[in-house]
């Protein structure tokens, strides 16, 4: 049987496509022709075209891609994920820091606290890549360097690097060993230490995250030191844990720099296992109680003031019963829910949420730092802020010089470090009309829906622009993100479609709606 085709135009194509999408066909030998009349494709209708698909990254985004994209679900398909990490896992294979934990809470039991650590969360994406057997798929110490779009082909051409020499793996996934060094390799010329070489694909997926390119901070002399030097996004840990790779500090004085998420876990579960620990701060910051730690000690009959809360056998005996797992899942939420939006108006400076919620979280480090005044002292914020948007001329010896004419005096000019999160890649992606994502992306990152963008045909991410939420889970917008991008591959299967691409008016139209959606 064959199916009747029709060559469509991107216009009518684009009234046909949901949610803004285009997409055009040149694949004239399956059943459309150059013009533009009727031709029989020589291809069952049940027939999906092959299709092959390359993911960046293999974190929880990849992972999910792996399993939405297996050729039992996407037919005729052919899959590989590449991974520049020496094991999966994404932010939580290269963060395994001392006192790592999800700073959202959870009230699913098989975490062992109501925060899930570092190390149960790397452990659970193991388990989940293992049970979807997605080792086959996956290639360890694979980075990309450069993605270009070839509009004849209409595939993806990429550049791919890896050592000549692969390093020792986690090779806790069976098999994940087998899956280094099987790619061909180019002509490229790379160095001793690592060789490119060539891949291509019909649809490219960015799993890369937003907290995978870390950055040391900008202190002169810092590559001086010859001591230990670890970044907390890098802690060597090898097969152990981090308590084993500090099991011989105990005679050690350690300065930890910054007063951000990861120092803030980092300082209390470090210092009973070292000699003196320092923390070298230069800002300051709001730090509040744990989320719903009332209403938890409530639930759990336990006495408050605790920073997590361990899951006891009884209690999980208890959750066996559905209506009181239902009841104690629901107060949680409620209260959880009711706290973020409680917090919502904070940033109307001097409104009366304002005043109320600053008053809280003082009152709250206070008393946790009751043995501790000076600390106190100098971290709780009393900030008067102004917001200023004229241009800087430049920096001078007392403070800053605006671009028109006025000066204002600083005692201190703080610039913060930390990870990238401006959607800056690491590796050039070059779209249609040899337009460079990065420059797209200039002065503000965008996308439809965080997921597509204009002349990039045939390429999807996770967690793009304007993907992440106050509160709750990054998993379900990853796994609906990776939903879309696969109903846009089976429609480039079925149709027999070249390439699908977002429009400009479809973006520009969501950062509308972005933007009257959160006015205030």
């Amino acid at each position: 049987m064959s199916l009747l085709s029709l060559l469509k135009t991107p216009e009518h194509l684009s009234a046909q496509i949901a949610h803004g999408a285009q997409s055009t066909s040149k694949d004239h030998d399956n059943g459309g022709s150059a013009d533009g009349q009727f031709q029989t494709g020589d291809f069952s209708v049940d027939e999906y075209r092959p299709i092959k698909v390359i993911c960046i990254g293999a974190g929880f985004s990849g992972i999910v891609a792996g399993i939405r994209y297996m050729p039992s679900r996407v037919p005729n398909l052919d899959l590989k994920i590449y991974e520049k990490a020496d094991g999966i896992g994404g932010t939580w294979y290269a963060n395994r820091y001392p006192g790592l934990a999800c700073d959202i809470p959870s009230h699913c039991t098989q975490w062992s606290s109501f925060y899930a650590p570092g190390p149960e969360i790397l452990a659970y994406m193991r388990r989940v890549a293992e049970k979807y057997k997605l080792s086959k798929y996956i290639r360890l110490q694979h980075e990309l360097t450069h993605a270009r779009w070839n509009e004849t082909s209409g595939k993806w051409e990429l550049r791919i690097r890896r050592p000549r020499v692969p390093r020792n793996v986690d090779n806790r996934l069976d098999g994940i060993m087998k899956t280094i060094g099987t790619s061909p390799i180019s002509n490229t010329p790379a160095n001793d230490i690592f060789e490119e070489f060539e891949d291509t694909a019909d649809i490219l997926f960015l799993g890369t995250g937003a907290l995978s390119r870390w950055s040391w901070p900008d202190i002169d002399g810092l590559k001086n030191f010859k001591g230990r030097l670890i970044h907390s996004a890098q802690w060597d840990v090898s097969d152990g844990t981090w308590e084993d790779s500090a099991k011989d500090w105990c005679d050690k004085i350690v300065g930890v720099v910054g007063l951000g998420s990861s120092a803030i876990q980092i300082v209390p579960a470090l210092q009973p296992k070292v000699k003196k620990i320092i923390n070298l701060v230069r800002g300051k910051t709001w730090i509040s109680s744990s989320f719903s730690e009332s209403k938890l000690s409530e639930l759990l009959s336990r006495e408050s003031g605790t920073t997590n809360y361990i899951f006891t056998d009884a209690d999980r005996e208890r959750f066996k019963d559905p209506d009181y797992y239902k009841y104690f899942r629901h107060e949680l939420e409620s209260d959880l829910n009711a706290s973020i939006l409680g917090f919502q108006p904070h940033s109307a400076r001097n409104s009366e949420m304002q005043k109320t919620v600053a008053a809280a979280l003082k009152a709250t480090m206070l008393s946790k730092l009751a043995d501790k005044p000076e600390i106190a002292e100098y971290i709780v914020p009393s900030f008067d802020a102004d917001f200023e948007t004229t241009p800087i001329q430049r920096i001078t010896e007392t403070g800053i010089e605006f671009v028109d004419g006025r000066h204002t005096e600083l005692d201190v000019l703080v610039c913060a470090t930390g990870f990238d999160t401006t959607f800056r890649l690491p590796f050039g992606v070059i779209g249609r009309h040899g337009r460079d994502l990065r420059k797209r992306w200039e002065p503000h990152a965008s996308a439809y829906l965080s997921i597509a963008v204009d002349d990039f045909p045939n390429m999807f991410m996770a967690t793009g622009p304007n993907s992440f939420v106050n509160s709750g889970s990054l998993l379900v917008i990853i796994e609906r993100q990776v939903d879309y991008a696969v109903a846009a591959t089976l429609k480039l299967q079925r149709e027999r479609l070249k390439s699908i691409e977002v429009k400009l008016e479809a973006i520009t139209d969501y950062e509308a709606y972005i933007k009257a959606y959160f006015t205030n």
